[in-house]
């Protein structure tokens, strides 16, 4: 739906109720559900629901990339963005400065922000989410430089995006595909994320973003939870809706979950979970996330619903997921798709998996592929991988 915002301040007052209206007939769309199979309740045998907040271990980076993984190519589009001339400086030298209110600020006003909080790791607990304002920059880009430890401290989101969200500005009349803001983070870990007491935008206890584009580079997550259970709430790390054009959402070089105790939790998709978008997802590890809804979507009768993708929920119409040098295992369901859960309501669904592992993921039904939830009639395209 397009609007002229040119003519009159009363096609201006109309904008906002405009893209209120969109945001509402999309949400509605959201929810058509093909009928699936009959969901198999299995208890979950990994950490609680909601993992305990403490001491944080210092930062654990990925993996070195496997000489199968060595093959993927990373597009110039998902390279990671040079900060050393930031807009914006979070600290002065020391770990005391590099506050939450000063992170939340820089964050506010975009451009590309930087740390500077000395020498060791620090840990920023945030209280309240820091919020992307859409038409304060057309880039923020978040560079922790392998140091920086955001958490939400069980208690919060870390990180908002929304186009859409009128409290954070409209910046054009077409807020579910617009270019901008364009928000990267990278050398990032964000542990502790908590968005279950945000109905309104749920899921995504680490990030939360809609409209623009997000991208995700060398990071790690751990510990983010959202809903325990619900149809049609997903991301236990990142929730992501309308990104521009549909172009793909890239995850590089980055770890969901990883150690014994450090995976994420959501009523579905408990690395991450979105509607109608397309991921690139290179060189990456996604262990013992959960997925701790049981009933699927549409939810079961007696059910609450959810229990599906423990490591990837994956729903909307003409979409692609496309893994590369990538290990999806040791996650759980107690729904479908132990490791990747990918429905396309109208069927026009691709699926590429090379050079990647997915194994050892845990519980669930209907798995078309070892692990992986589909429709049998989505393009599968595999190469040089293991799946079992």
């Amino acid at each position: 739906m397009q609007h002229n915002t040119r003519s009159t301040g009363f096609v201006l007052f109309l904008i906002p109720l405009a893209c209120a209206y969109e945001g509402l007939a999309q949400a509605r769309t959201f929810r058509r559900r093909p009928p699936r199979p009959a969901t198999v309740v299995q208890p979950l045998t990994v950490p609680p629901l909601v993992p305990p907040v403490g001491a944080l271990p210092e930062p654990i980076l990925p993996p070195a990339p496997s000489s199968a993984s060595s093959q993927c190519i990373v597009p110039a589009d998902a390279q990671p963005i040079d900060t050393s001339s930031a807009d914006h400086v979070v600290g002065t030298g020391t770990a005391a400065s590099c506050t939450a209110q000063a992170f939340i600020d820089s964050v506010a006003l975009g451009g590309r922000i930087r740390f500077d909080c000395g020498a060791d790791p620090v840990v920023i607990t945030l209280d309240r989410p820091a919020k992307v304002v859409n038409d304060a920059s057309d880039d923020v880009v978040i560079d922790g430089g392998n140091l920086v430890t955001l958490s939400g401290g069980g208690t919060t989101r870390i990180l908002y995006m929304n186009t859409c969200d009128p409290q954070q500005h409209w910046s054009t009349s077409h807020c579910d595909n617009q270019a901008t803001p364009r928000l990267t983070v990278q050398n990032l870990t964000f542990a502790d994320g908590n968005s279950t007491s945000d109905g309104e935008y749920g899921g995504g206890g680490a990030i939360w973003a809609r409209g623009g584009r997000l991208k995700v580079l060398n990071s790690r997550f751990h510990n983010n939870t959202c809903i325990g259970t619900g149809p049609d709430v997903a991301g236990g790390a990142i929730r992501a809706f309308s990104q521009y054009d549909n172009l793909p959402l890239y995850v590089v070089g980055s770890t969901f979950g990883g150690g014994e105790g450090l995976g994420n939790v959501c009523a579905n998709g408990g690395g991450i979970g979105s509607i109608d978008v397309n991921w690139s997802i290179i060189d990456s590890v996604f262990s013992r996330n959960q997925a701790s809804g049981f009933g699927g979507n549409p939810a079961a009768a007696g059910t609450p619903g959810g229990g599906s993708g423990g490591a990837i929920y994956n729903d909307g119409e003409t979409m692609t997921l496309s893994l590369c040098g990538t290990r999806i295992e040791s996650n759980e369901v107690r729904a479908f798709g132990s490791g990747i859960f990918f429905v396309s309501n109208n069927h026009e669904g691709t699926v590429r998996i090379e050079n990647s592992v997915i194994s050892g993921n845990l519980g669930g039904a209907w798995n078309v592929q070892p692990g992986v939830s589909m429709h049998d009639d989505t393009v599968w395209i595999e190469s040089g991988s293991l799946l079992e």
